[in-house]
């Protein structure tokens, strides 16, 4: 008999004793619930009321001359938060984070923050500069606390430093505090951020979104003692001014990217210290893409004539219209998974007991942290930053880009329910694949994503009938193990978790003139080099001694 991994949790608490005792006596289970999370049912949210959002172009700030004549896009980019409509209208708005322009050289550039950001469109060995501003902060310039709750119990960013030990704890930022007495509760203090791009090439580390380069708002109401940037913070910024010429300050650091990679779906997100999953699942995180260069899609082929491809296009530019006003046939898609409560709010687990039902004694009178969870798993669907959206298509072929955004969640996205469409694989992370890979003929009509991971795809709805048609996910609603759906392991929830969202297939306005995937001949992929050294490297998952 299956069991899922959070049933033996809640099995076993944390110990070993309960799992054996369940084996012998055969009373183990198979969970059948809905999954859990806030206080809003999934089944209470409507599906496909929504159109699907295509994320606008972000706006630069202006084009600049680097040492030599050479031009680089420079961008200002701040996190705020704000309120948006992620559920269905009329349900409550989220309150969430998210990245936006500050600034802008045309007057056409949308300065909007949004959750998903807006995409960074960069070209092949173009550099990237930009100015990442931490504005975590009120109208009146008070810094916000987080909106989900952070445990500091962690080894992580630790702005007090021990600068109030009957409350944080012992111990310097980016470490792990030492509790003597009392098991704390929730950090409320101002939120360090540090942004990282995502599968970006020949990044210099001043550049990478260090997890201990972090930094706070430059808000008032700091309390004294506080340290306001992370231990790697100030070592980077001398690293950057004498690189770039560039400086970093209160709030904010900036960064450059040489965009010196193949052609691909990158994406970028916050990356501090022991805060990473709840940064980024409140929601700060957009598309970056890099195109152009010699493995680009100009040097794609049409094996039947030898000329170049054509791919579906247009995607969103910069300057358009939002709304647009026009039709896109190149989409980013992010996937996520949250969970909500009924005043709209994000929920995240604020326990330990979340996860087991395990609820103490926590640290310091145990080794377990009394908030974090092993893993979370949403019980809903968002995508580009709306629960359960639709998509209306024409019977053509477009260019879809993939981000399995989820936290813990692999997806298998499964388009078998929809009769007589026609799935290509032409790219993933790396860029464009050594030929195309045919998910219809040779994958049933599946996909599968692991976490973080981007998969560039050419979907035929030519021979689609005309409806609504529902894409589908049959990957598990617990950590992905391998195997089968419904022999190894459960499908995902199917009034839930195993819906995605819903395509609205209309008939085509015109011929469709980009080149069918079968006759795509893809740029070589240059070998890596020997390694030099390998290590080996062990993952291991311990289990707390706590009975």
């Amino acid at each position: 008999m299956m069991l899922s991994r959070r049933s033996f949790f809640k099995l076993t608490g944390a110990s070993t004793i309960g799992w054996y005792a369940a084996t012998r006596f055969g009373w183990i289970q198979r969970a059948m619930a809905a999954i859990e999370g806030g206080t809003l049912d999934p089944a209470d949210v409507l599906k496909y009321q929504t159109p699907l959002l295509i994320p606008p172009v972000m706006p630069r700030a202006a084009t600049i001359t680097m040492p030599g004549g050479k031009p680089a896009d420079y961008y200002e980019i701040s996190m705020r938060q704000f309120q948006e409509q992620i559920l269905p209208a009329g349900m409550p708005a989220t309150t969430v984070w998210g990245y936006g322009a500050v600034s802008r050289a045309s007057k056409k550039g949308l300065l909007i923050h949004n959750a998903p950001s807006l995409t960074i469109e960069s070209k092949w060995n173009r550099p990237v500069r930009i100015k990442w501003i931490n504005d975590l902060k009120d109208a009146d310039g008070h810094y916000l606390p987080h909106l989900l709750p952070v445990d500091p119990t962690l080894h992580w960013a630790n702005p007090p430093q021990g600068s109030d030990p009957a409350h944080y704890g012992e111990g310097p930022r980016d470490s792990r505090p030492a509790f003597e007495e009392t098991t704390p509760g929730a950090y409320t203090g101002p939120v360090p951020i540090v942004t990282h791009v995502h599968g970006a090439v020949s990044v210099g580390d001043e550049s990478d979104g260090y997890a201990e380069a972090w930094y706070l708002p430059d808000a008032d109401g700091i309390p004294d003692g506080y340290a306001t940037e992370g231990t790697w913070y100030d070592f980077f910024a001398g690293k950057a001014a004498s690189k770039f010429g560039v400086d970093w300050g209160p709030g904010f650091a900036t960064f450059q990217y040489p965009n010196n990679q193949r052609e691909s779906t990158i994406w970028y997100h916050d990356h501090t210290l022991g805060m990473t999953r709840l940064n980024v699942y409140a929601g700060p995180a957009g598309f970056y893409l890099v195109r152009g260069g010699p493995e680009g899609e100009k040097a794609v082929l049409d094996s039947r004539t030898n000329t170049t491809a054509v791919l579906p296009s247009p995607a969103p530019k910069e300057g358009d219209m939002f709304p647009s006003n026009k039709t896109y046939y190149e989409i980013p898609i992010a996937i996520q998974d949250r969970s909500f409560n009924e005043d709209g709010s994000l929920f995240y687990p604020d326990t330990r007991a979340f996860f087991d039902q395990f609820t103490g004694p926590y640290i310091p009178h145990s080794n377990v942290s009394p908030i974090w969870n092993p893993e979370f798993f949403g019980n809903m669907i968002m995508v580009n930053g709306n629960t359960w959206p639709f998509q209306t298509v024409e019977q053509r072929r477009y260019r879809l880009r993939f981000l399995n955004g989820c936290q813990s969640r692999f997806l298998i996205l499964d388009f078998s329910d929809i009769p007589g469409i026609e799935v290509w694989q032409i790219g993933n992370e790396g860029g464009f694949l050594t030929a195309p890979v045919n998910l219809t003929a040779d994958h049933g009509n599946r996909l599968l994503m692991g976490l973080a991971e981007r998969a560039d795809m050419i979907v035929d709805f030519t021979n689609v009938p005309v409806g609504n048609h529902v894409l589908r996910n049959v990957g598990p609603d617990e950590p992905f193990g391998g195997g089968v759906p419904g022999e190894d392991f459960d499908a995902a929830d199917s009034d839930s978790t195993g819906q995605v969202m819903e395509f609205r297939v209309v008939p085509a306005v015109a011929a469709d003139p980009t080149t069918p995937p079968q006759f795509l001949v893809f740029p070589a992929i240059t070998a890596l080099p020997a390694p030099d050294t390998t290590r080996p490297l062990a993952l291991i998952e311990l289990e707390s001694e706590v009975h």
